[in-house]
């Protein structure tokens, strides 16, 4: 009985971020994602590390797949799939890591912060790897500075969206824990 309750809960975790990665695929801003708010929320609740970024990044690249190749039929070229698994999936990771280290207590300015370093790292990330990675911009210090003016845009939609699923995410998760307090924090059978 102990084991069905502890793999519920592993379950649920698992569940709340496939179904962030699936709302990938509801039409938003550009750069209106869950993304942060996945790596976050795997940074807080697995209680190995492993999980946190494997199931995540996992979702998230079921997500580009699908988004891509059938959505937007592109993707087809090997190039562009290593310079998204280098920067974009990079940009993940570190923010798993951040969350590793100021979500060991979920609070709300934790949270805030957090989501607010998760949206710096991205942005600065996924856009040094544009810039290196294209000829949009000149392989200079200049070439380097246009290039992060141009995806100020995208870093005001990203951080409203890094906020807002990161509330979304965890608010729900403690709804669940308060409603099911099968779900509080217990090692689960596959974290063991």
């Amino acid at each position: 009985m102990e084991n069905k309750k502890v793999n519920l809960r592993f379950g649920i975790i698992c569940a709340v971020i496939l179904l962030a990665a699936v709302s990938r695929l509801i039409p938003h801003p550009a750069g209106f994602a869950p993304i942060a708010g996945m790596a976050l929320f795997g940074a807080a609740y697995y209680s190995k590390r492993y999980w946190a970024y494997l199931v995540p990044i996992a979702a998230m690249w079921i997500s580009d797949v699908f988004l891509n190749s059938i959505m937007f039929s592109s993707y087809s070229n090997l190039y562009v799939w290593i310079y998204s698994g280098i920067f974009t999936y990079g940009a993940f990771a570190l923010i798993v890591l951040l969350g590793t280290f100021t979500l060991k207590k979920v609070r709300p300015l934790n949270l805030g912060l957090s989501a607010l370093g998760a949206s710096v790292i991205f942005y600065a990330v996924s856009n040094f790897g544009v810039w290196i990675s294209s000829a949009a911009y000149p392989h200079t210090p200049g070439g380097l500075q246009a290039c992060y003016v141009a995806a100020l845009p995208f870093f005001r939609n990203s951080l409203a969206g890094d906020l807002t699923y990161t509330a979304v995410l965890f608010g729900a998760f403690e709804l669940l824990t308060y409603r099911f307090p099968a779900l509080k924090t217990q090692k689960t059978a596959c974290e063991r």
